[in-house]
Formats: C-alpha cells, structure tokens, sequence
C-alpha cells in the first residue's frame, strides 16, 4: 500500500498532466483554427475574383460577338430604336409617344452606297415609358388605355400592319452640314426615300452622330404628314377627339463601325 507523501505525489502528477494535456489541446485547437481562418479568408476573395472576371469577360465577348456579326453599316436592331411623337387636335383625349423597332438595315458613314432603314410596323407599341420620355409626356397612361390606342393605330384604319408590315427608308445619304447639334455633336443631314403604304416620299432629317460603345450613334428626326400616304388622322366623336396630321419621327440608331 502507498503512504500518504505517496498519495500526494501522485495526485499532483496527475494535477500536471491533465493541465498539460489541456494546455496542448487548447493550443492545438487554437492553431487548426488559425490555419483553417487563413484558408477560407484567402479562399473568399479568390471565389470573388474568378465570378466577377467570368462576369466580364462575357459581357466583353457578347460585345465582340454581335460587332463581328455585323457589317460595316449594318443597324444593331437589339438596341436601335425609332419613336413617334403623335399630338392631338383638341383638349380632349392625350398626346401619344410611339415606340418601334427595326427588321434590318444598313446605312455607312462614309456614304460608300446608298443606305436603306426597314421598320418593322407590327412592333409598334403606344404611350411606352420610353416613347413618353423621348417627347417629354407625362407617364399618366394607364395600360388599358394604352391596349386600346396600340389596337387602333396598328388597325385598318391608321397602319394596318396586317396589309403593310413594313415601312422603308431607301436610297439614303449622309452629310455634313458643317454646325454643330444641341448636344455639341457634327451635325449630319439624312435624305432618303421614305416608303409608307406603297407611297413613296422624299424626306430629310437633321441628325447628330458620335463614335460611342465602340459604336456609331446616329440620332435626329423628320417629320411627315398621314395624308400624304393615304391615311386618314384618326379621329372619334364627331372629331371631339382625335390626332393631328403631321407625325413627328425620331431615330435613335446604332450602327456598326467600319473593322
């Protein structure tokens, strides 16, 4: 048997171990932690840096890729646009901004060969926010109201894109006019045979261009009459309410540049 010094003795030993052995857990546990910390906090930024690149990099390719499919000329249809400012002929009814689009086109800066402009008319949309914003209208158009203005200009009565889906900007010509546009950009005029209804008119526009993007940004507008193209201004209620005969259309193009 063990004395009682002996006892004591090894009650202390086995004090010293377990603080040892809890001293070496704490610092094994606290060192696998900075280990583990240091791994994902470096792993954090790396995820980062490899999503945001991806990110980039296909937006920089989707940029390449629809200038390579393209022509010198050619119109960018995605974002290319063409707007109608409709006003009205009394204080009844609403003012409308109109919003288009285009099939194709192909107009060259340089004036190498005559350019052609197709809109396609079924796109034609009424009282859009955007077509409301380029004329500075109010957005108050409810979209029921908005349905029925869309419906009635794309009809047999005004457009009648069932009969005349396109309309056609042909033989066109650009050139400098020497001043400068309101946005401080050269000044461009357009001219060009203007098709609409099988009826054919000579128009010109008054356009600003600048290289923008990687781009060619032509934008300006002109002006038309309904009756010259054998349509007649739309009107309801005896005439109470209805819209003016003279339109006023403006393009926002986007053009390929020469490679």
């Amino acid at each position: 048997m063990f004395n009682q010094d002996d006892q004591d003795k090894s009650n202390r030993q086995d004090a010293m171990t377990t603080s040892y052995e809890t001293v070496f857990c704490d610092r094994f546990r606290r060192a696998v932690w900075s280990a583990l910390s240091q791994v994902f906090l470096a792993w954090i930024p790396a995820v980062g840096i490899i999503w945001v690149g991806s990110v980039g990099n296909g937006q920089e390719r989707l940029q390449k890729q629809s200038q390579s499919s393209l022509q010198a000329g050619d119109i960018n249809t995605e974002f290319s646009r063409v707007y109608i400012f409709v006003d009205r002929t009394t204080a009844l009814g609403h003012a409308h901004g109109v919003e288009g689009r285009l099939l194709n086109g192909n107009v060259t800066i340089d004036g190498s060969h005559p350019g052609e402009l197709v809109f396609d008319m079924k796109s034609f949309d009424a009282d859009t926010p955007n077509g409301r914003k380029v004329f500075g209208l109010a957005d108050d158009i409810d979209q029921g109201t908005r349905k029925k203005v869309t419906e009635n200009m794309l009809g047999a009565e005004v457009l009648y894109v069932s009969k005349y889906p396109e309309a056609k900007l042909e033989n066109i010509t650009l050139s400098s006019t020497g001043k400068t546009s309101d946005r401080k950009l050269p000044e461009i005029l357009m001219e060009g045979d203007f098709t609409l209804h099988n009826t054919t008119r000579k128009i010109s526009a008054t356009c600003d261009l600048e290289e923008k993007n990687g781009w060619n940004h032509l934008r300006g507008k002109f002006r038309i009459r309904q009756t010259d193209y054998g349509i007649k201004p739309y009107t309801r209620a005896l005439g109470a309410v209805g819209v003016k005969d003279e339109l006023l259309i403006y393009g926002d193009l986007w053009i390929a540049p020469s490679q």
